[in-house]
């Protein structure tokens, strides 16, 4: 009981709610470098796997050397691109512009296979019978991808959006190993100075975090989603590895 005593007094000290180290400031440092790896992802996967689903043109290869990524685990591909940026592995010596980068580069990584694997399969299993009929109405391979195959496999296009977006947010956190900002500031410091209910305050803000993303985009998709296609979304034609195996 004294220990939720000390977590409840964290999150009630105002100390904690104010400056750059406060919450506010914590969440969107956190959010940021959620942001900008999840737009860079689909910026690269989106349009990668919309061609390869739509042409079928080297699907094998770019589906497996994607999913060598998801072999790979997120702390040790944020350790390499923190080596490749030269950012010093001392406390006093970080330089957090490098260290944000690095996550970054982490993060996409983490991001892409998700989305690409679902865009491809959402694309390459449209029903034939729509894409002939698209043909057989005089349009363009672009018209077929923009008006059918792009809607019709919308759902399962943002279920991997959406595991993408939940796993960056949990997994943003490593980057407070190499001195960037975020809500894993609180796990990493409140470890170096022993402060337990710093650790378990951030990791409850981390988690509710991670909640309120995948409520966000599970409200996007259904939205997005016209009523005719809900319901195209069963867990068994999805691809098997959309998640990532190990975590960090």
């Amino acid at each position: 009981m004294d220990f939720i005593g000390d977590v409840v007094a964290w999150f009630a000290n105002g100390e904690n709610w104010a400056g750059p180290e406060g919450v506010p400031t914590r969440l969107l440092e956190h959010l940021a470098l959620s942001a900008i790896p999840l737009a860079i992802a689909m910026a690269i996967a989106l349009p990668l796997g919309a061609w390869i689903g739509h042409t079928g043109r080297a699907a094998n290869l770019v589906i497996n050397i994607t999913n060598i990524g998801r072999a790979i685990p997120s702390l040790a591909i944020l350790a390499m691109a923190t080596m490749l940026l030269n950012v010093p592995l001392v406390n006093a010596g970080l330089r957090r512009e490098s260290a944000e980068i690095a996550t970054i580069i982490a993060m996409t990584a983490l991001a892409i296979p998700p989305i690409l694997t679902n865009t491809y399969v959402a694309i390459s299993e449209v029903d034939r019978d729509l894409v002939d009929a698209g043909r057989g109405m005089g349009m363009r391979a672009t018209q077929i991808l923009g008006r059918i195959e792009v809607p019709v496999g919308l759902p399962i296009i943002l279920v991997g959006i959406r595991t993408a977006a939940v796993q960056v947010v949990a997994t943003a956190t490593l980057g407070a190993v190499f001195a960037t900002g975020g809500l894993g500031r609180y796990i990493v410091d409140g470890i170096a100075q022993q402060g337990n209910d710093e650790v378990f305050a951030g990791a409850l803000l981390v988690a509710g975090l991670s909640i309120a993303t995948e409520l966000t985009f599970a409200a996007i998709q259904r939205r997005a989603v016209s009523p005719g296609l809900r319901g195209r979304e069963p867990a068994a034609r999805l691809p098997a590895p959309i998640g990532r195996p190990g975590g960090i």
